[in-house]
């Protein structure tokens, strides 16, 4: 397995697409950063590129390079070696190549110009959307057999994430203000690991007015130590669950 996840990560780090996302990153994250002397704001703006930009790229690439993979996805499974190393090597090696490109563009900039505990909960937010986008690009892969339908699913899924749920979620919200929803919003954003990162990173700046309902939330029912720790649980298991279920069917996928 480790010779496969070495091989996938070697060719990952001579792919052009890497390189370009890791570039634009680091452009990104010098021009915030020297935008203003408070590197609040510039940390929030990487946020919101985060949180955009991270997910669409991670599931998409992740979802276009297994379908280009099959040929040497079937070649592997026509060696003495299991199916579920091989679907995890595949994604080892390519969510360890995004991971290092996201570091490269957005962690040195962010550690070398405004280093401290919200510089790291950026990147420590931004690895974990890396890893769950990536994990549910290998869920989408093994479900559909057809390319251009995987990329369409995944498209929407990373959509789905990033801008559609919050509008389900303000539309349940202000459907039901005049009853006691806290804990059933608090709830709800669990199924979001988007909403989960900015909780988690927001939690991290005095920036109260800009958290909106969901970090409000958190903050007063949580605190930011219990917060952060239940937010990064979840994401835990956001990146956990699509992989067990990417492995199980895996196992009877015919290819």
């Amino acid at each position: 397995m480790r010779t496969i996840v070495k091989y996938i990560f070697l060719d990952l780090l001579r792919n052009k697409v890497v390189l370009v996302y890791a570039v634009i990153l680091a452009l990104l994250s010098f021009s915030l950063l020297n935008l203003d002397n408070n590197t609040a704001k510039g940390l929030l703006g990487l946020l919101n590129i985060t949180l955009l930009f991270v997910p669409l790229i991670s599931i998409l690439f992740a979802t276009i390079y297994f379908f280009n993979s099959i040929e040497f996805i079937e070649l592997l499974l026509a060696q003495p070696v299991k199916r579920d190393k091989v679907l995890l090597a595949e994604y080892t090696g390519l969510a360890t190549s995004l991971s290092i490109a996201y570091l490269l563009g957005i962690g040195l900039p962010v550690l070398l110009m405004a280093p401290g505990m919200p510089a790291l909960i950026l990147l420590i937010t931004g690895l974990l959307l890396t890893l769950i986008f990536s994990a549910l690009a290998l869920l989408v892969f093994v479900l559909f057999k057809d390319k251009t339908k995987a990329i369409g699913a995944s498209l929407v899924v990373a959509l789905f994430f990033t801008l559609l749920f919050d509008g389900f979620l303000l539309t349940f919200i202000y459907s039901f203000n005049d009853y006691p929803i806290d804990k059933a919003v608090l709830g709800f954003i669990a199924f979001n690991p988007v909403d989960l990162a900015r909780v988690l990173m927001l939690l991290q700046l005095d920036v109260a007015v800009l958290m909106g309902y969901s970090g409000a939330l958190f903050k007063k029912f949580l605190g930011s130590a219990f917060g952060s720790f239940y937010s990064v649980c979840c994401l835990l298991i956001w990146v956990g669950i699509p992989l067990i279920l990417s492995v199980r069917l895996f196992r009877r996928k015919d290819l």
